[in-house]
């Protein structure tokens, strides 16, 4: 009667701690300043695509989300010292970064393109911007990119610690030229009003090589199960219509692509 006792208890506290096990918090690396996927409300409040849909995926994995913000720069060397379990932070999946850290499948497809002032003349191309300042994220997809092409052009390469400072040096003339994701650059910079003057260039940025193949969520390579957990979880939210509810909040067409 004891050892029933005994066992049957045994075999509730080891039920709970495999509960407690799988839904302990799962730490996400993010740069907040990537308006409309990760950036901070005015009551400082972390808000976005990749904020909601994060937590939507983490509610299907049973897990409780929590963001910890990074500067860009020290965004992978962070995950794999174990600070955070993933980055959810509109990370480009390129051939030279799968060398490093593995990636989910998929979370949008987004082009990139050029920002110039109206009425400038330039149409985006390197040979347009030879000798003119031409600005990038730091350690970012199109930071590679301007350089193999803009900086063997001529052009002079501004890198920043994030979008927002490059906005503040485009809008007051100390850049000629941004390089970035549509979709952050339209709502982050175009459609406020310091970026009326400006528009996207007619240039077409074309290199899978360097510009990837759209934006997955990064992980240490050796995180094989988180990996399978997470791909699983992000079925399941295309399956049930959260992805595309979460993503009609923000955009006015198919992020994900084909």
């Amino acid at each position: 009667m004891k050892l029933h006792y005994v066992l049957a208890m045994a075999g509730l506290v080891l039920g709970l701690s495999v509960q407690a096990a799988e839904q302990k918090d799962l730490r996400i690396g993010t740069d907040a300043t990537y308006e409309p996927f990760e950036y901070k409300a005015p009551d400082g409040k972390l808000v976005g695509f990749e904020i909601e849909l994060g937590q939507a995926i983490c509610a299907e994995m049973k897990r409780r989300c929590v963001f910890v913000e990074s500067p860009w720069d020290a965004i992978v060397p962070s995950l794999l010292a174990r600070k955070f379990d993933m980055i959810m932070s509109g990370m480009t999946v390129t051939d030279e970064r799968r060398k490093t850290v593995a990636f989910s499948d998929k979370i949008t497809d987004i082009p990139y393109r050029v920002i110039i002032k109206r009425g400038s003349g330039l149409d985006g191309s390197p040979a347009a911007l030879k000798g003119k300042k031409v600005g990038v994220l730091k350690g970012s997809t199109e930071a590679d990119y301007a350089e193999k092409y803009y900086a063997k052009a001529g052009a002079t390469i501004q890198r920043y610690e994030s979008t927002q400072d490059s906005y503040l040096d485009i809008a007051s003339g100390r850049l000629d030229a941004i390089i970035g994701n549509l979709v952050e650059m339209k709502m982050g910079f175009l459609a406020k009003p310091e970026g009326k003057p400006f528009e996207f260039a007619s240039y077409e940025l074309k290199d899978p090589a360097v510009l990837g193949y759209g934006t997955g969520v990064a992980m240490r390579k050796n995180d094989a199960k988180l990996k399978a957990d997470f791909n699983t979880a992000l079925k399941a939210v295309h399956a049930n219509g959260s992805y595309k509810k979460i993503a009609d909040k923000y955009f006015d067409f198919d992020v994900y692509g084909k």
